[in-house]
């Protein structure tokens, strides 16, 4: 098997495919490696699930992002990963894969932050020590970020049609009413988390403020630090071409926005059957690029 092959593929494949991609690989790491040392799955990725004592995360901070990307269970992975992919698709229509990552990663910090503060403030748990695992909360600030953007947008479920918001107030209320009853209260609280933070994304984005834009900025500038000196001195060299002219030309870039907003504002107000075949296929092309 060509290994470059499989790397060629994998970068093909949209953001959306890679996160699971990577999510099941590391599933599978997880539970070979822990039947070959003889270990639990939870014992043998201790270092990397987020722990609820606070002086045992604040020396892993790394774990409120890389325990989104663990899995108790194949189940457990399974439908985490069958709900991102289905409303992944509908967000990588609209956006683009930068901003779906955004969602998917600030969605999972938040989730661990509510989970977090809840085993230390709450008197319910002062008897419990838990680890979290799982990406249920950055799946679930997927599900509701879209739902919020485009609440009328009409999805089919066998023979019934169904908006996102119905459906993303629904696995809300589902989460709050098992709560008390729950033995997994703390990954609900999770749930809220990423909840909480892709219903903010998106009503401020529809306000017109992106309070993604730092992280998005952030990941550019970790980018760029695998870049050769060379590359960046060639990219500047370049700007300065490019700003001149600006000055003297309209940018096609700023164009093309303008007709994604304009299609944003139609699917806001009468949803995404609303859309014509072109407008369609416009944001399905935008969102690839």
């Amino acid at each position: 098997m060509n290994t470059n092959n499989l790397i060629g593929q994998f970068n093909q494949f949209s953001i959306v495919l890679k996160i699971i991609v990577l999510n099941t690989l590391i599933f599978l790491i997880v539970y070979l490696g822990s039947f070959f040392f003889k270990l639990s799955p939870a014992n043998f990725v201790s270092w990397f699930v987020l722990p609820t004592i606070f002086l045992e995360f604040i020396y892993q901070p790394w774990s409120f992002l890389t325990y989104a990307f663990l899995h108790a269970g194949f189940w457990h992975l399974f439908w985490n990963m069958y709900l991102l992919y289905w409303f992944g698709l509908y967000v990588l229509n609209l956006f683009t894969p930068k901003r779906f990552l955004t969602i998917y990663l600030l969605g999972a910090i938040s989730g661990g932050f509510f989970y977090v503060l809840a085993f230390n403030l709450f008197p319910v748990f002062n008897d419990v020590n838990s680890n979290l695992m799982g990406a249920s909360a950055a799946v679930l600030a997927i599900v509701i970020f879209i739902a919020t953007y485009t609440p009328n947008a009409m999805v089919r479920i066998f023979t019934f049609r169904i908006k996102l918001w119905q459906i993303g107030l629904t696995m809300v209320l589902l989460d709050l009413f098992q709560l008390p009853s729950s033995g997994n209260a703390g990954g609900l609280i999770a749930h809220m988390g990423g909840a909480a933070f892709g219903y903010f994304y998106a009503s401020q984005l529809k306000k017109g403020n992106d309070i993604g834009i730092w992280f998005e900025n952030l990941m550019d500038s970790i980018l760029n630090l695998f870049k050769s000196k060379k590359h960046k001195h060639f990219k500047k060299v370049h700007r300065t071409k490019q700003s001149v002219r600006k000055k003297t030309k309209p940018s096609p870039t700023n164009e093309h926005q303008i007709k994604i907003d304009r299609i944003l504002d139609k699917i806001g107000k009468s949803g995404y059957d609303s859309l014509t075949k072109a407008e369609k296929d416009f944001l399905f092309k935008a969102g690839k690029d």
